[in-house]
């Protein structure tokens, strides 16, 4: 009896990072490149009061055995990549991937992270950078006197200068993926670093190789979907509220058992 305030307390617990994950993923429904996350769980071991294949005379054996279940434990949280909806911005520095790949990104210690936001902005010295500032790798640099920057699928920028009516190319962007997407350490920001699960980044051309190709003036949308995430909300509601009324039940009988008298 007392097992089942134990087994219980775990559903609750489990089910708080459900709903905990859950909520990270509704309050990032509008960040651009976000990817969404799901809780993922295992039974824990199990009390053998008999196993099965145990003779129950000379003749028969159980069929089944007797074990129970001492609850659940969290196992991952679980980064789930699919691409998300392209919105039309018209701003010619914003970048979408179309398929698999990341942003190459550089922090100012030195430190390359990797990014599927593509709202990209020029710094004071024409430099292709994030909203924080952080430098698209291959470092790029937009001449002062550039009227129009085209950037095509294949990741080469090129610029129309003033005076002049032929383009120049000044750049070319790579996209970088991972074995392992879902290995990577989630920094916030939009950032991601590589980790030991993940694999080797793997960079190249877009386009090549499997890697997605880029659209200018796009920017990827978080792939959440709202009504999924509402139900999981629910369904990790009830089943929380499920498990707070097994400890209730299993107290009850405690109390029962106190109240007994000769």
């Amino acid at each position: 009896m007392i097992q089942s305030l134990y087994t219980a307390s775990t559903g609750m617990l489990g089910m708080q990072t459900q709903i905990d994950t859950t909520a990270n993923n509704i309050a990032n429904v509008n960040t651009i490149g976000f990817k969404k996350s799901r809780a993922e769980f295992a039974d824990l071991m199990y009390h053998v009061m008999e196993y099965a294949g145990t003779s129950t005379s000379d003749v028969t054996k159980s069929p089944t055995g007797m074990e129970v279940g001492l609850g659940v434990r969290p196992t991952a949280i679980n980064k789930i990549f699919s691409e998300g909806s392209l919105k039309q911005t018209d701003n010619n520095l914003d970048m979408a991937i179309t398929g698999q790949g990341f942003f190459k990104l550089e922090l100012p210690d030195g430190t390359e992270v990797y990014s599927r936001n593509g709202a990209f902005k020029l710094d004071e010295n024409g430099t292709i950078v994030n909203s924080d500032g952080y430098k698209l790798i291959p470092e790029i640099v937009v001449p002062p006197d550039a009227t129009d920057i085209s950037i095509g699928t294949d990741g080469i920028v090129s610029v129309i200068q003033a005076g002049q009516t032929q383009a120049t190319q000044i750049g070319q962007i790579n996209t970088t993926n991972f074995i392992n997407p879902a290995g990577l350490h989630a920094r916030g920001d939009n950032l991601y670093v590589e980790t030991d699960s993940s694999g080797q980044p793997v960079e190249g051309t877009p386009g090549v190789d499997g890697l997605g190709t880029i659209r200018q003036g796009f920017v990827e949308l978080s792939n959440v979907e709202l009504v999924v995430e509402l139900t999981d909300l629910i369904t990790g509601q009830r089943a929380y509220d499920s498990n707070s009324k097994v400890i209730t039940a299993s107290d009850e009988m405690l109390q029962t058992v106190n109240n007994l008298k000769r």
